[in-house]
C-alpha cells in the first residue's frame, strides 16, 4: 500500500480542482475496498472501526452536503448568513482540522448507527459502497451549478469548525474523506 494512494495538489483553487480532487480519492478509496477481503471490510480493525463503518460515517457526513448545495443560494443565505471573511486554503482548513481533532473532537451524530442488516456480507459491502458512490456523485453533481463568488460568499455548520465557506466545505470533505480511507490503509497494514 502506497502512501501517495490519496495524494493530489491543493485542490483549493477552483470548483473543478476540488470535485476532481473528491472524484481521484472517492475512486482510489474505492478500489482499496473492494481489495481487502470481505471479512475484512466488515471486521474492526483492533479496537477502531471496521473499513465498512468508515465508509457509511463518509456517506453520513456527505449526504446532507448533497442537500445543501442543491438549495436555492437565498435560503442558505437566510439560513447561515454570509461570510465575512475569506476561504481559508486547503492546508489551513486541514491544519485547524487536525487541531480540532487533537483537541478531543469526534464524530457525533455522525457516527453510523450498529449495523445490523441480515443480508450476506457481498451484498452488504456492496450496498455500503453504492450508498457512499451516490452521495460523492450526487455531491459533485450539486456543486457544479455554483459559481466562485457563491462559494467563498456562502457559509454552512460544520460540527467542529464552526462556519465555512461553501468552498472551505467541499475541500474539507475532500480531505476527510482522505483521512478516512487512509486510516482504514493503514489499520490494514496493522491488523493482519
Amino acid at each position: 500500500m502506497t502512501a501517495t494512494r490519496f495524494a493530489f495538489s491543493d485542490p483549493s483553487t477552483t470548483t473543478d480542482a476540488l470535485c476532481a480532487a473528491l472524484a481521484h480519492v472517492h475512486a482510489s478509496g474505492h478500489a482499496m475496498l473492494l481489495a481487502l477481503p470481505i471479512a475484512a471490510f466488515h471486521a474492526p480493525q483492533g479496537d477502531r472501526w471496521s473499513p465498512a463503518t468508515h465508509v457509511r460515517h463518509l456517506t453520513r457526513s456527505t449526504s446532507p452536503l448533497v442537500t445543501a448545495y442543491r438549495l436555492p443560494r437565498w435560503v442558505l443565505r437566510l439560513r447561515f448568513g454570509r461570510t465575512r471573511r475569506p476561504s481559508r486554503d486547503y492546508t489551513a482548513l486541514v491544519a485547524d482540522y487536525r487541531a480540532a481533532l487533537d483537541a478531543g473532537g469526534q464524530a457525533g451524530r455522525y457516527a453510523p448507527p450498529a449495523d445490523h442488516t441480515t443480508v450476506s456480507p457481498m451484498e452488504r459491502r456492496a450496498a455500503i459502497l453504492g450508498a457512499w458512490h451516490r452521495a460523492v456523485r450526487g455531491l459533485d453533481s450539486a456543486v457544479r451549478g455554483w459559481d466562485a463568488a457563491s462559494l467563498d460568499q456562502l457559509q454552512l455548520p460544520h460540527p467542529l469548525l464552526g462556519m465555512l465557506t461553501a468552498r472551505e466545505m467541499l475541500a474539507f470533505t475532500v480531505y476527510h474523506t482522505v483521512h478516512h480511507l487512509r486510516l482504514v490503509e493503514s489499520r490494514a497494514g496493522e491488523v493482519r
